[in-house]
């Protein structure tokens, strides 16, 4: 038996994964049963084009409690996704796991047994299984982040995380609507002097759909957001 948190709140950011949420979802569901009282899954569809937002209402129609789909149009970035999720999220721990079928949501137990003395848990990938430019990018981004905001994780990027509800209200409001949201919630943690830990998860090929972390649009528009994010920081307005 698992160690039983209170409550919990979970979501998933989804992007053209018409593929992998149901999948995703009803994994996540025994799961969530075992391991909090009360809890709900966001679905959060990031201005899907194809059939992603109808799905996830179909799923949480099955379930109005416990499941809720939230989308916003256009397409916004992996960023304006997490902050759907963040500020919508109601419980008192809340994790949040990427849609594309790439981890086990069962790991979470691991993140539940850390979170008690810290603030945030992030996961860090034993075995990265993405494209070797993906691998090139996550070590420019450690380079960068140490650089320009003075800190170094294992792997920043990762796509599973759980927070307690007061660190979000910490770093709360976030500005990155793209894939630097990952840099800017942990800047703005160890500003706060939040406590954060990480822990070693899997990661398994991706099945279906498409990445687009490599894609020169969402390269730069990271850029851009990070520049911005450090001026805001350096001038207090972040």
């Amino acid at each position: 038996m698992a160690k039983q948190v209170p409550e919990l709140s979970i979501f998933f950011p989804f992007w053209n994964e018409e593929k992998n949420i149901e999948q995703v979802v009803k994994k996540a569901i025994p799961v969530a049963k075992e391991v909090a009282k009360k809890w709900e899954i966001l679905m959060i569809d990031d201005g899907s084009s194809d059939n992603t937002y109808q799905i996830a209402k179909k799923l949480a129609a099955t379930d109005p409690t416990h499941l809720r789909a939230i989308t916003h149009t256009p397409n916004r970035g992996y960023g304006a996704a997490l902050k759907e999720g963040l500020i919508n999220s109601k419980y008192e721990l809340v994790v949040f796991m990427d849609g594309d079928d790439q981890f086990d949501f069962s790991e979470v137990t691991k993140f539940i047994d850390l979170i008690g003395p810290v603030d945030i848990v992030i996961g860090k990938r034993k075995r990265r299984l993405d494209h070797p430019f993906r691998h090139v990018l996550m070590t420019l981004l450690k380079i960068w982040d140490f650089v320009f905001f003075g800190f170094y994780f294992e792997d920043i990027d990762c796509g599973f995380k759980m927070f307690k509800k007061e660190a979000i209200q910490k770093i709360l409001p976030l500005s990155s609507e793209g894939a630097m949201i990952t840099t800017e919630i942990l800047a703005k943690a160890l500003k706060n002097k939040l406590r954060i830990l990480q822990v070693g998860v899997n990661h398994y090929p991706r099945k279906f759909g498409d990445q687009s972390g490599g894609n020169p649009r969402v390269i730069f528009r990271a850029i851009r957001e990070s520049l911005d994010l450090w001026r805001n920081l350096h001038y207090g307005r972040a």
